[in-house]
């Protein structure tokens, strides 16, 4: 993989990729910074981390094949780091969730999209979303930093 940088000496940690969907991602590097930046504030390392945005057919095949679940969802974390080494994952993420999710919510896309990009993050950061007391706190995570990032 070739690992690109960009001006004002930022050479990112944080890389999006693209599985034959079409959206708008804007502020790419502003995003990437802030991701970075978050895993700072909740005390975790990281070393590389690809976010895949895909189709729910492909998601579909991902959690039947790796986590044997037969259902759509919006994303899926996989922590690939070696014990006691900065996190190293790949987070792939539906868009066709995204924007249903964001339809029954009453958001935007932009905005569900980001939080499902934090959602993952916070994931790797070792906040669960099992028990309602952890999805509770999982939320006020992503509001706070999905406010964050809107300052």
């Amino acid at each position: 993989m070739v690992s690109p940088s960009t001006s004002n000496n930022f050479t990112p940690k944080v890389f999006f990729f693209f599985d034959q969907v079409k959206f708008s991602l804007t502020k790419r590097t502003e995003l990437k910074k802030f991701i970075e930046q978050l895993f700072k504030k909740e005390g975790c390392r990281l070393k590389s981390l690809n976010y895949i945005f895909c189709s729910d057919k492909k998601l579909l095949e991902i959690n039947r094949h790796f986590l044997n679940h037969d259902y759509f969802t919006d994303i899926i974390t996989f922590d690939l780091s070696e014990s006691n080494e900065a996190t190293s994952a790949e987070i792939y993420i539906s868009i066709d969730r995204v924007r249903d999710n964001a339809l029954n919510h009453d958001n935007s896309f932009q905005s569900e999209l980001h939080r499902v990009i934090f959602h993952g993050a916070l994931h790797l950061c070792g906040h669960g979303d099992k028990t309602k007391t952890e999805k509770l706190k999982m939320r006020e995570k992503e509001d706070y930093y999905l406010l964050k990032y809107r300052k």
